[in-house]
């Protein structure tokens, strides 16, 4: 990461905690992979893209995350034999979307605090400093300034950069469905889908149990964002 990407990427996070000071970040090697994610089609067959509507207001639209509907779960291999899943959130950010234009940047803090795995002792272990580290980094983000939109104009991938415990690395969410709605309750435009995404914890400095407990991590994120009022 430049200097100059480094400097913005922490500015984002210090508007986004709404703290005076955040751990430094470190880029790490960049020869190395970012995301097995890479792989990941934009939208998975079964998706909802087609029924993704852009919203009628030309321009950008400011969202607020609904923190009954947005969370992070995890899914990593244990052994080689079953899959350890866990859940994380609510989670707080926000979204500023121009449909027309097709451009994004959201801004999304995982409190790392809430983690569930619905095993307390393991809920502890996982937030120990070999694995995630929660004493020290309380929170993750994800910083996307890059949306890729499909066909429909749904949103087909978000693009940025993830922080955990210190470190930032590239990745990208892939939208397995995405769609829009008017609630009638709210009397606001809604928008929100189920993105995918990969990561090795191992570039964080979340090393222990390698390769016993899998280092690829899978992250499955729903999302439902509330824009302004009519």
């Amino acid at each position: 990461m430049t200097p100059a990407r480094r400097t913005a990427v922490v500015a984002a996070v210090l508007a986004l905690a709404g703290v005076a000071s955040v751990p430094a970040v470190d880029a790490a090697p960049a020869s190395a992979s970012a995301s097995a994610g890479a792989s990941v089609p934009a939208v998975a067959p079964g998706g909802s893209a087609a029924a993704s509507t852009p919203p009628p207001a030309a321009g950008p639209v400011a969202y607020v995350f609904d923190p009954d509907q947005t969370f992070v779960t995890f899914e990593v291999r244990h052994f080689g034999t079953s899959t350890l899943r866990g859940r994380i959130g609510p989670v707080p950010g926000e979204v500023d979307v121009d449909f027309t234009a097709r451009r994004g940047d959201l801004r999304l803090r995982i409190p790392l605090d809430t983690l569930d795995t619905g095993v307390p002792a393991l809920d502890a272990r996982l937030k120990r400093p070999d694995l995630l580290a929660v004493g020290d980094y309380p929170e993750a983000y994800f910083l996307a300034p890059h949306f890729r939109f499909d066909a429909h104009g749904g949103v087909a991938e978000v693009r940025g950069e993830f922080i955990l415990r210190g470190v930032s690395e590239p990745l990208s969410l892939y939208a397995r469905r995405f769609g829009c709605r008017h609630d009638e309750r709210l009397h606001r435009r809604v928008c929100g889908g189920d993105f995918v995404g990969d990561l090795q914890r191992s570039r964080f400095g979340a090393t222990f149990g390698v390769p016993f407990v899998s280092d690829d991590v899978h992250l499955v994120v729903q999302v439902e964002a509330i824009g302004p009022a009519d």
